[in-house]
């Protein structure tokens, strides 16, 4: 069936429609961007390169910042050309093919931390059998699934959602193209698409999540009844309590966006939402990964003394 849209790009209102704070807004989001750039730049420089982190746990942390980078890379350029822009428009092509990069990295994100979860429950509570378990061969297909259903997982997204016919309003309520804003839009019975969304998309960010929890009270039940060293434990949990703030970040406003029903009284709510699981997390993710973790410190001290 051909598709019978009568829209042939959609504007994208963006954040605010207050004109003094377009140019303040485009100043906080470009250094943001540009944080995010470079903190996962140089993560993924070093992860590359330094032969001292070829392990599993740097190599999905290699696989976190690329996604992050690519992550916001979706989004963000757009919304900081339409904070100087009159002409705020994106064509359908562009609106569809940015839905599905953006569930795609966005899913196949959710997925990494559950397995990032998984690599660090190993690590602890079977130290002996971690490198027979997360060997070589496992770390790479277990890379290259996650990474394939997520982008099967948008492209179902992707493929419903231009079928749709779009005859009336094409003012997105949102700085992105997004299923929720433009299932508000469509004429025509959605219930199927509100379907999918709900479902599948619940379905990704619910199972990941609870697998991710799962990992952590494992680890959390071994170090307090394994561990007798005080010094070690506080470590391990602290260790364990930063990967879980980036878990919590992310998988909060993605779930409390997708699971809720779409309505328009919610999408100044999703924006804020899509703010934290699309800018912030992104931005703070090499932060709490590397922070208190000396081998990346170490090596990033070492690329810069070479630079130098």
């Amino acid at each position: 069936m051909l598709n019978q849209t009568l829209v042939t790009e959609f504007l994208l209102l963006g954040l605010t429609d207050i004109q003094i704070l377009q140019t303040f807004l485009f100043t906080v989001f470009l250094a943001i961007y540009f944080l995010i750039v470079a903190g996962n730049g140089a993560i993924l420089m070093i992860v590359i390169f330094d032969p001292r982190l070829h392990s599993p746990m740097y190599f999905f942390l290699g696989n976190l910042s690329c996604l992050d980078i690519c992550y916001s890379t979706v989004t963000l350029p757009k919304m900081l050309e339409n904070f100087l822009s009159t002409h705020k428009a994106i064509s359908f092509l562009g609106c569809i093919s940015q839905l599905h990069f953006f569930h795609f990295l966005g899913s196949t994100e959710a997925m990494l931390l559950a397995v990032m979860a998984f690599d660090r429950f190993v690590a602890i509570c079977k130290p002996l059998h971690y490198p027979l378990i997360m060997n070589h061969q496992l770390c790479t297909q277990m890379a290259i699934t996650i990474w394939t259903i997520g982008f099967s997982h948008a492209l179902l997204h992707s493929i419903m959602t231009s079928r749709l016919n779009f005859c009336g309003s094409n003012h997105i309520h949102h700085f992105f193209c997004d299923v929720k804003p433009l299932l508000e839009l469509a004429c025509g019975n959605t219930e199927l698409n509100q379907w999918l969304l709900n479902t599948v998309t619940g379905t990704i960010g619910m199972g990941p999540f609870f697998l991710a929890l799962l990992s952590y009270f494992y680890i959390i039940i071994y170090l307090f009844f394994k561990t007798h060293s005080c010094s070690l434990l506080h470590k391990a949990l602290s260790t364990c309590a930063s990967h879980f703030m980036v878990v919590i970040l992310l998988y909060a406003p993605v779930l409390l966006t997708y699971i809720r029903p779409a309505s328009g009284s919610s999408m100044d709510q999703d924006r804020i939402m899509a703010i934290m699981y699309s800018v912030v997390t992104p931005v703070l993710n090499p932060l709490i990964y590397t922070l208190r973790n000396k081998e990346v410190k170490g090596a990033l001290s070492r690329v810069i003394r070479r630079r130098l």
